[in-house]
């Protein structure tokens, strides 16, 4: 307990409470269409492959917002682009109770709820910018976790469509975005760690492999955290026959598991390394989703290895955004958004491959079996890129070094490189 006082007494905890609130309902609004998946195919009557395709696209747009998010944060200051976002999302969502009635209006209003997926990058550059290097890997875990609005959403937005119907959850949600508006004006204050920097120098993890790097991990951790929990809900309905209802409830319990392990991946990453944290989830996540997919008859242990897998998800996302200030520390909501931008693009191949195999073969086994394989070569991949990493910006197994300022991890990776050049 003392430890954790120390880590909230060495940067902003109102600052980081706010950005977790934000996180938290604009994940869930993100969300709501995959909540909503079982309910909205049946006014349709949609195939297999538009259920993945629907539910596919909030993960697409999303992923494509952020990094303008990020970049825009960049210039009119994080807080200020988490209420423009917020004030965005309300307007979306307005559109979508007062005017969706069509599938062709569904699939224009994934796009818009996409807004919402844009948050990423802000809440945790947010979130953490006030803490030192060395209690990074936490901060930004637990601004992270607002990833638990996945529970939030699959939770409540099916009784909700049950009695309302699913166009009047738009609405309800609108309301909703009011109260991390209201926290967010209030608590936060924008991070000090501002630096002026050129366009050029702002998306100059485009052109590194580093960045190409961490987005590879994070198609596997967050979207398969992402595209998953979009698509469960769907699953649980098509496969097992349970009700709407009960399937955003078997849903939420893999989700919150996702959530939770999310800052025990960051404080994790803090004391044995990022990288070592991020291998030994590779692994875990890879059998879990080849064995999910071979468990389609039987409900209770499926659910039980999804709660398993999207804990390890969860915990892999946490990690490699402990790593990510200590390659990015003067560009981290730059580099954040776009690692997040690819990453969750990522997230949505899974719906899509999901209803394809369904409608081409009659099974989901061989959609996960795909993303596994994924899993397996983002693996090789990390292990051979670390062996630089931790010659260049990171301790052995991906911890900070304890030496140098904030800049000194960057700067000594440029110079490395320039030498090397």
């Amino acid at each position: 307990m003392s430890n954790f006082k120390t880590f909230l007494k060495s940067g902003h905890a109102p600052t980081l409470f706010a950005s977790f609130l934000y996180f938290d309902f604009t994940f869930a609004i993100w969300v709501l269409n995959g909540a909503m998946a079982p309910f909205i195919s049946e006014s349709f009557n949609l195939t297999a492959a538009q259920k993945g395709f629907m539910v596919s696209v909030p993960i697409i747009a999303g992923a494509l917002m952020r990094f303008p998010l990020g970049l825009l944060s960049q210039y009119i200051g994080r807080k200020s682009a988490a209420l423009v976002e917020m004030a965005l999302i309300i307007l979306a969502l307005a559109f979508g109770y007062f005017f969706v009635d069509t599938h062709d209006e569904v699939l224009a209003m994934g796009v818009l709820l996409g807004i919402a997926g844009g948050s990423f990058g802000i809440a945790l550059s947010l979130g953490s910018g006030w803490f030192p290097p060395k209690y990074k890997g936490l901060a930004m875990g637990i601004a992270g976790a607002g990833n638990s609005g996945t529970v939030l959403a699959v939770l409540f937005a099916p009784p909700l469509a049950m009695k309302f119907g699913w166009q009047a959850v738009y609405g309800l949600a609108a309301f909703t975005m009011l109260l991390p508006m209201a926290v967010m004006a209030v608590f936060a204050k924008e991070p000090p760690d501002v630096e002026h920097q050129s366009l050029r120098e702002h998306i100059a993890c485009l052109f590194e492999k580093d960045g190409w790097a961490f987005s590879l991990i994070y198609v596997i951790t967050f979207g398969g955290f992402i595209g998953l929990a979009n698509f469960l809900p769907t699953y649980f309905y098509d496969q097992f026959k349970v009700t709407k209802v009960e399937a955003g409830q078997l849903t939420m319990l893999a989700t919150l598991m996702g959530s939770a392990t999310r800052v025990v991946g960051g404080w994790l990453s803090d004391r044995w390394g990022g990288i070592n944290t991020l291998s030994g989830v590779l692994v875990f996540v890879v059998i879990t989703l080849v064995v999910c997919g071979t468990m389609g008859d039987n409900l209770a242990l499926t659910t039980l290895l999804f709660m398993l897998c999207f804990a390890s998800l969860g915990a892999g996302n946490g990690a490699l955004f402990q790593l990510v200030p200590l390659r990015w520390p003067l560009t981290t909501a730059v580099a954040g958004s776009m690692i997040g931008e690819l990453g969750a693009l990522g997230g949505g191949f899974i719906p899509n491959a999901m209803g394809q195999f369904k409608q081409h073969f009659g099974t989901y086994f061989y959609g996960f079996l795909a993303f596994a394989a994924v899993g397996v070569g983002v693996l090789l991949m990390m292990r051979i890129m670390q062996i630089r990493w931790t010659r260049t910006w990171a301790e052995k197994g991906g911890r900070a070094r304890s030496t140098g300022t904030p800049g000194s991890t960057a700067a000594t990776f440029r110079q490395t490189a320039t030498k090397r050049r």
